[in-house]
């Protein structure tokens, strides 16, 4: 079996972000997502990337500290002595001037057992001057940038109005790991009319970046964006859970296993996604991709090193 037994604490045959947690800090780490408010430059003209449904996000109009507590309460009830990440997940959370980024993200590094940050944001988003300061700030805390791109083909980045190329990302991870910043990348699998191998070619792309983490997504259709007004009206193939599985599969096999999935599978909205209804049953996907992987007898990295 090889390496498959060095994520064996969750008994996964990748290397999942619990383990990587526990390994790192050894104790119960909890990611809080927080919602500040940034906005997003790609929505400047009202349209976005068509798959995103403006003013998404929970939270809104709560301060960030009441954001972060309410969840907290919870968790320290059930897992006391826990410690925490305060995740800035909606939107585009480099949006906005250096000293308002500052005050967020140092109130958060405030609060007890807060041990670090994850900042999700854009690669056309981040300043020089943002840039120096997350590179300080990453000298203080343990810091994650997460960076969305979903695909590395360019026709399909079109079709989905991403607002920046391969190019512009490049550079951002090119300047995070300068700073020794560690980046987490989205990718979204079933982007209308990708093949699977164009998805496989995502993921083979990533594994041979200087980066430390990838989140894996299915695109799912929500009420109210673009990307319901092209299903309906021109159609495409949206993935069966089947695909899907088998899809993540593939990618996890030439992802190198030092590479922490953070996330395999999305969370949407039941009140309005329109497809897929099978994503809403989350751990039958998680169980299904671990059944696969046990049968393949495979695990993350086997096909890392192939050329192709």
């Amino acid at each position: 079996m090889g390496n498959c037994f060095k994520y064996s604490l969750d008994n996964k045959r990748y290397h999942t972000l619990n383990y990587y947690y526990k390994n790192k800090y050894g104790c119960k780490v909890f990611k809080v997502s927080l919602n500040a408010g940034f906005g997003c430059p790609n929505k400047r003209d009202g349209k976005g990337c068509i798959y995103c449904l403006n003013g998404s996000g929970e939270n809104r109009g709560m301060s960030l500290i009441n954001q972060f507590n309410k969840v907290k309460e919870i968790m320290e009830n059930k897992w006391p002595g826990s410690k925490y990440i305060g995740y800035f997940q909606a939107d585009t959370n480099t949006y906005a001037p250096v000293h308002v980024l500052k005050e967020c993200y140092e109130s958060i590094l405030r609060i007890d057992n807060v041990i670090g940050l994850n900042i999700a944001t854009r690669c056309d988003a981040i300043s020089d001057e943002v840039y120096d300061y997350l590179e300080d700030l990453n000298k203080r805390t343990n810091l994650t940038i997460e960076l969305g791109l979903q695909t590395i083909h360019e026709k399909t980045v079109q079709l989905i109005n991403r607002g920046h190329d391969l190019k512009c990302f490049e550079e951002a991870v090119r300047k995070l790991r300068e700073r020794n910043i560690d980046v987490v990348v989205h990718i979204i699998n079933g982007l209308p009319y990708e093949c699977k191998e164009d998805m496989i070619k995502t993921a083979r792309y990533l594994s041979g970046l200087d980066i430390q983490g990838v989140k894996i997504h299915m695109l799912f259709v929500l009420k109210g964006t673009l990307l319901e007004k092209l299903y309906y009206e021109k159609g495409f193939h949206v993935l069966s859970k089947d695909e899907y599985v088998d899809i993540v599969c593939d990618q996890l096999e030439v992802l190198r296993d030092s590479i922490v999935i953070n996330r395999i599978t999305g969370d949407p909205d039941r009140n309005l996604v329109i497809e897929p209804k099978w994503l809403l049953k989350k751990f039958c996907v998680l169980n299904d991709i671990d059944k696969e992987m046990a049968r393949r007898d495979s695990y993350q990295g086997i096909y890392a090193n192939e050329k192709v």
